[in-house]
């Protein structure tokens, strides 16, 4: 039998706050145990939450930026259990009407273009954190994370494949970056998924029983246990068994997934609206002033990109990657819309540069080779100072900080050989010390041309002109 996946995903975005969202304490990442939680966030009797507008603003803009609905009028719920890192026994979320409703994320995968349908996205509160590992025989409780404010966003069962999850993944944490609403670290757990999965036959429309994967943060543990959890299922269903519907832990040493607890239901939380809390009322106005201040968005970008600079989409595409790129490739293409120059300036962010980056792991704002030196270094091939080929050696001395293009092109002597005496006086010697490959040449065999252009290049140290050298050897050896 074949099987189709079905997957949603729920993500925990921490919103870019420097207090929580309903106090005062400081949200700031590595405090020492219990150092960043009031007495709000510890539930000391008496106290009230109050509700953080930063919070409620960029929720907004999320709304915006994904095409949803925002709710004028939204209502805080206080969502029951009871675990040791959740001092008030319940956690104050949001359930029937959120602040964000609907919407979608465009993603691509093989080369194919989908929107993947968002259900909700609304506002609540981080629990705290249990700590096991340091205590012999007890657990820690750090409370430090407990009021974190987060945004809960959660999709339609729209993705067949753990590729389409890691492309929404991906696309998502890219744009709450963009509009800086979070910022995206995984490591710290300001960005955090759950996966729901199931299976089903091909062809039905009948949802399977999902297991809920927890706490996944990274795009590559995300992958590899949607893999695994679809592989289980199946082989679970066609020896005859059945799912169950429970909620399971991603084990990244032996790549598997295992149970936590059977997944409860809304009911089993007993949400009812927080009394401590009035209605959340969002005006006209304020999404207003939000719009207007919203960032060029990455869609938009990415259409301006292709129109201006003459990019293709797949470039466009890959620079739009992150914010940061996106600046990056204007400040290097400054002045330079629809020409060849600015096309250079992409191939060489999306190529070369993009490779140094991810081999010292370091964000394009980090950069060892700022915008204004990259566009140095194209101008010089542009203007034909140096090859293309000479060019990696440029970039690589630039990017190990001994100087700007024009620096180490002097320094080195670099500049390309473009006299046609010389290159002429240089082919006429490889002609005359290679008969054997002219004659194989004008025999047919297109290798021994490109045998002849590189003995050519190798007489200039790769410093004469391709096109100038591929040209005269043609017509004196065709003539």
């Amino acid at each position: 039998m074949k099987w189709e996946v079905v997957i949603g995903l729920e993500t925990h975005a921490q919103l870019s706050t420097r207090s929580k969202i309903f106090s005062g304490a400081a949200t700031a990442f590595g405090a020492s145990p219990n150092a960043q939680a009031c007495a709000v966030d510890i539930a000391l009797p008496g106290v009230l939450p109050v509700l953080n507008r930063g919070a409620v603003e960029r929720a907004i803009r999320f709304g915006l930026a994904v095409g949803a609905r925002i709710n004028r009028r939204s209502i805080f719920a206080r969502k029951n259990y009871f675990y040791p890192d959740l001092p008030k026994g319940y956690q104050i979320s949001q359930y029937e009407i959120p602040i964000i409703e609907g919407g979608g994320i465009d993603i691509v995968v093989d080369g194919g273009e989908k929107t993947v349908r968002l259900t909700r996205a609304h506002l609540e509160e981080d629990a705290g954190k249990s700590l096991h590992e340091d205590f012999h025989g007890a657990t820690g409780i750090d409370l430090n994370r407990a009021g974190t404010p987060l945004l809960e966003i959660v999709t339609e069962p729209d993705m067949r494949s753990s590729a389409e999850a890691v492309a929404y993944a991906k696309a998502l944490h890219a744009l709450v970056r963009w509009i800086d609403i979070c910022d995206g670290n995984m490591q710290e757990g300001s960005f955090r998924c759950d996966a729901n999965v199931s299976v089903r036959p091909a062809g039905s429309d009948k949802l399977g029983t999902r297991a809920e994967i927890k706490n996944l943060n990274s795009f590559r543990f995300l992958e590899r246990a949607i893999e695994f959890e679809v592989r289980r299922q199946i082989e679970v269903i066609e020896d005859g068994g059945a799912i169950v519907q429970e909620t399971r832990l991603y084990d990244p040493d032996r790549d598997e997934t295992r149970p936590m607890r059977s997944k409860e239901d809304a009911h089993d939380y007993r949400y009812f609206p927080d009394p401590d809390l009035l209605p959340l009322e969002v005006s006209e106005r304020w999404i207003g002033e939000v719009r207007a201040a919203m960032p060029e968005l990455p869609h938009a970008r990415r259409e301006r990109f292709v129109a201006q600079y003459a990019l293709t989409p797949y470039d466009a595409a890959m620079l739009t990657g992150s914010r940061e790129m996106a600046d990056y490739f204007e400040q290097a293409a400054q002045g330079a819309a629809g020409t060849q120059t600015a096309k250079l300036c992409a191939n060489w962010i999306v190529g070369s540069l993009s490779a140094r980056l991810n081999e010292s792991d370091l964000e394009i704002a980090a950069s060892r080779v700022g915008p204004g030196a990259l566009r140095g270094l194209v101008d010089r091939i542009a203007d034909g100072t140096i090859s293309g080929k000479i060019a990696k050696d440029v970039f690589d001395a630039m990017w190990a900080g001994e100087g700007d293009a024009d620096q180490i092109i002097a320094a080195k002597g670099l500049r390309q050989i473009s006299d046609s005496g010389e290159i002429e006086k240089i082919v006429d010697q490889v002609i005359a010390a290679s008969p054997q490959q002219v004659a194989d040449y004008r025999g047919g065999k297109q290798k021994a041309f490109n045998s002849l252009v590189g003995q050519a290049m190798k007489a200039t140290r790769g410093k004469a002109n391709p096109q100038q050298v591929n040209e005269i050897l043609k017509r004196k050896l065709d003539g």
